[in-house]
């Protein structure tokens, strides 16, 4: 997860472009936000913990001038959620000077990395894979940051998605396998365009700026005074996008691989109903990420979509809470149920995904007090039985109920009448872009894009029984 934007234009607000474009960025992280901003000789930093409103202030976003801004909301796999592992993080390289890192994925060869480093005299401060990144700028040889990134990437092994700030540039690079998203785009204006590059479309949208293309894997693009450079520097065997971007992660309204994913999800819900149908009064979506996918369910079904939970809207995202207690705390003061609608009723519940099953549990029961006379629930996502190792806080298959599980024993665990999940087929027919070779879905089928080390497989597959 985590969200990254970029923003470089002389004669205009860069920080407060770079603010908006992260606050459509909300739902890719939570714990922290920050803005580092280069003004052609120096770089200056303001980041916080907390949503990107508690972090920022009218002052604090003033005192940010400059040329060129990069900008990070956190959602933590590596390092814990504290002040000093907000982003973006600061760093000097001994030739090219003064520069910040926003990182979004995951490196699986940063202990690795990190040992070496620590043996060539480097100081950590902190957990972070995302130090590890910097520290290694710091200590690879280099007369160009093309030159520095061409050495110093062929180290490193996992997904990045990365923005890196000079005084007068932005630098974005993407791992050569593309398994998180990075667009580019411009604001027109007369004389120069500003230059834009975020995780997701949906940021270009809120800050005006007219989406040109992604970034592609293993490339890095300059935007600077010259405009756009981009360069090739990484090349793969294939690539492999995540498809839980396509799933849950990236927001509807954005664009993935030329698909609108709200189009996607709803895909998903008729490919679902084709696949499971169920006997059922109506179907309801699991706000609000399940409510695509349940629209295209009842369109295939013929059974009629209704509301059946009301959402308030001051709650953010319970699956990237960093705690299980505030998850599942999260699920009863996000939803109400509508109980005149589910009294007396069958019911399909659609949700996008099913990860550690307490939420669902939950809901479930809810929807059972609320008078529904059974709740089918059926997953527009195949199960998830593997853990992931390249961004997304699955931390192991402890955390995942589908892991060593049938499909009956998870269903018994979650309380509900009848489960049924999309197959692995039914959700490439949906997203409709390629063939599977051009994604990760390893957290379905176990095949992972990239070599896995040893001991952290082994410490992630590790199973336990769910009570």
């Amino acid at each position: 997860m985590c969200g990254i934007v970029g923003i470089h234009g002389r004669g205009v607000d860069v920080a407060n472009l770079a603010y908006f474009g992260l606050f459509a960025l909300q739902h890719r992280g939570q714990e922290s936000a920050g803005i580092a901003v280069g003004d052609g000789e120096r770089i200056d930093l303001h980041r916080g913990m907390g949503l990107i409103t508690q972090v920022f202030a009218p002052d604090s976003l003033a005192g940010l001038r400059g040329i060129a801004a990069i900008a990070h909301t956190r959602y933590s796999t590596t390092g814990s959620s504290r002040l000093e592992n907000a982003q973006p993080l600061p760093f000097r390289h001994p030739t090219l000077g003064p520069a910040a890192l926003a990182h979004n994925g995951n490196l699986i060869n940063s202990d690795a990395i990190r040992r070496e480093l620590e043996e060539e005299g480097a100081v950590f401060r902190t957990g972070l894979d995302t130090e590890v990144f910097a520290r290694l700028l710091e200590h690879t040889h280099g007369v160009s940051w093309e030159d520095l990134l061409r050495r110093a990437l062929r180290r490193v092994v996992g997904a990045y998605s990365c923005l890196i700030l000079t005084p007068d540039s932005v630098i974005a690079i993407r791992d050569p396998y593309g398994f998180r998203p990075l667009s580019l785009g411009f604001i027109p204006r007369q004389g120069q365009p500003v230059q834009v590059v975020a995780s997701e479309t949906c940021a270009l949208d809120t800050v005006g700026a007219t989406f040109v293309r992604d970034v592609r894997p293993g490339e890095m693009v300059i935007l600077d005074d010259h405009g756009l450079t981009a360069t090739r520097l990484l090349e793969s065997g294939r690539h492999a996008m995540c498809i839980f971007e396509f799933i849950y992660f990236a927001r509807p309204d954005s664009i993935l691989k030329n698909c609108e994913l709200e189009e996607a999800r709803v895909r998903m819900g008729q490919e679902l109903a084709r696949e499971h149908p169920a006997p059922a009064d109506l179907v309801i979506g699991l706000p609000d990420s399940g409510t695509p996918a349940a629209i295209g369910y009842a369109e295939e079904s013929g059974v009629p979509f209704r509301e059946g939970l009301i959402k308030s809207r001051y709650i953010n995202r319970t699956f990237i809470q960093p705690e299980p207690s505030l998850r599942e705390a999260g699920v009863m003061l996000k939803l109400n149920p509508l109980r005149r609608s589910l009294s007396g009723r069958r019911v399909v519940a659609v949700d996008d995904s099913l990860v550690r099953g307490t939420t669902s549990r939950r809901i479930v029961e809810m929807l059972r007090r609320a008078g529904a006379t059974e709740v089918h629930l059926r997953i527009a996502s195949p199960p998830m039985r593997y853990p992931c190792f390249m961004g997304v806080d699955i931390g192991s298959t402890k955390q995942l109920v589908a892991a060593g599980r049938t499909v009956e024993e998870v269903r018994r665990f979650i309380g509900s009448d009848s489960l049924a999940y999309l197959s692995i087929q039914g959700l490439l027919r949906a997203v409709g872009r390629g063939t599977a070779e051009q994604f990760c879905r390893a957290c379905f089928d176990g095949d992972y894009p990239v070599p896995v080390p040893q001991q952290l497989e082994m410490d992630k597959l590790a199973l336990e029984p769910v009570t």
